[in-house]
């Protein structure tokens, strides 16, 4: 994986704005999501990265997001994919888990367009905003690197403080876990996992999630949003593409059947496996 500071561009104030992390190909989701956004008055949608992977038809996700003038950043999957790299450098050290990411990473790559991947390497790694005053980097996985996990059992309230201090930001609102959650260690200040909409949370529902972040009243508010969608469509159409049953197990159940030894004791005990 390439070591270089990663682009950043400053995209000024917004009152209220959704982010999608994690879409995985899952372009029903994503459809779903951006109509919950527009019913629910957002300034703007911002995408988090990882739009292919795990799910089918992966250029399907990214011309939604290109069609509706998304903004978004790279995550680890966008890196991969423009740079032409053999994997999804995806963090997992689990042997199986690596053996499920490779294999989604080889049907996304085959399956999505030069052109497309092209346009995910114009993308920039961070984005800044400010909302409610306060100052909000959009990173990945962390602001330190792409493919960081940041586990709400395992992030600590002094971690969270030196992030902060280290990103020049109130806030730093990331994904790349696949799960939701938030904490301030102060009023303002904090990080915010926005969840995935590209699978469920490990909750035994089909759901998946997006997040809005919205000046309210002068201050901060985040709210954490379930995407319900046509998940039975998804998983026909990921038997159609021929992708792991374990995928699909999930997309029905809402249990994860893969990615699972990287999760924390506490993060693993709320799931089934």
């Amino acid at each position: 994986m390439p070591d270089l500071k990663p682009r950043t561009e400053d995209h000024g104030a917004v009152g209220r704005v959704a982010f999608l992390g994690g879409i995985y190909s899952n372009y029903l989701a994503l459809a779903e999501a951006l109509r919950i956004a527009r019913t629910r008055g957002v300034d703007a949608v911002y995408a988090l990265g990882d739009f292919g992977a795990f799910g089918p038809h992966p250029d399907r996700t990214v011309e939604i997001l290109r069609e509706a003038r998304v903004p978004a950043i790279q995550g680890n999957y966008e890196e991969s994919l423009s740079t032409g790299a053999d994997d999804c450098h995806c963090g997992y050290t689990d042997p199986r888990d690596n053996a499920f990411a490779q294999v989604s990473y080889d049907y996304t790559r085959r399956q999505t367009r030069a052109e497309h991947k092209a346009w995910m390497g114009t993308l920039p790694g961070h984005i800044r905003l400010t909302v409610a005053g306060r100052r909000l980097l959009l990173c990945h996985g962390s602001p330190r690197k792409i493919n960081e996990f940041l586990w709400e059992s395992t992030t600590p309230t002094p971690f969270i403080r030196r992030l902060l201090t280290e990103a020049e930001a109130d806030v730093v609102v990331g994904t790349h876990t696949g799960l939701h959650w938030s904490r301030f260690v102060e009023p303002g200040r904090g990080v915010v996992n926005v969840g995935a909409l590209g699978r469920p949370a490990n909750d035994g529902r089909t759901d998946v999630w997006m997040t809005l972040v919205e000046d309210r009243a002068g201050e901060l508010a985040v709210e954490h949003v379930p995407v319900s969608y046509d998940h039975a469509r998804l998983a026909r159409e990921m038997r159609e593409e021929r992708l792991p049953a374990e995928f699909v197990e999930t997309v029905l159940t809402g249990w994860w059947t893969t990615c699972l030894e990287i999760l924390p004791a506490k993060e693993r005990a709320r799931g089934r496996h």
